[in-house]
């Protein structure tokens, strides 16, 4: 079986991904929830902390202890990437509704590469073929596909004037 330490720093980073992109889906539902956006919004945020309780339950099973310093580290870089992404520093609410959902997809898009890792290295770690990584990365992927199609309705407003 192979050595956990670095699968122990490279999932500790993904779940520090994960508290960030949770903060961020969360933030944005409730932002959104009476647009047409709200419906959307608010089942991919359920998704995405499913998602993330899935990678919490993957380390308990590996026996990989939570890093607490990065998981308040990525929660406060959450918190001051609202003040980038604010209407004021925005100047517009289409450009600051774009740029939140560019970046909630690249967390998504993040998301698919862990799993998609993880993947590659389960014959390595046993503990991992007790998760559906394939399930896990295909969801991830529907996430991305369904978010880029009201990205880009977003962007047409938001760039088009």
């Amino acid at each position: 079986m192979a050595s956990v330490e670095g699968l122990e720093t490279y999932l500790n980073d993904h779940l520090a991904g994960a508290i960030t992109g949770t903060e961020l889906a969360n933030k944005i539902k409730n932002e959104y929830a009476d647009t047409s956006f709200g419906p959307f919004l608010a089942e991919l945020a359920r998704d995405i902390d499913q998602d993330k309780t899935s990678l919490e339950e993957l380390m308990d099973r590996l026996g990989i202890a939570q890093s607490k310093i990065k998981q308040a580290a990525s929660w406060i870089t959450e918190k001051a990437s609202r003040l980038k992404l604010s209407e004021a520093m925005t100047g517009d609410p289409d450009l600051k509704c774009l740029l939140e959902f560019e970046m909630l997809s690249l967390g998504i898009e993040g998301k698919a590469s862990l799993w998609r890792a993880l993947i590659a290295v389960s014959d390595s770690h046993p503990a991992l073929t007790t998760t559906d990584l394939a399930r896990l990365e295909k969801r991830a992927e529907s996430q991305r596909a369904s978010l880029e199609e009201h990205r880009i309705q977003v962007a047409r407003g938001a760039l088009s004037r």
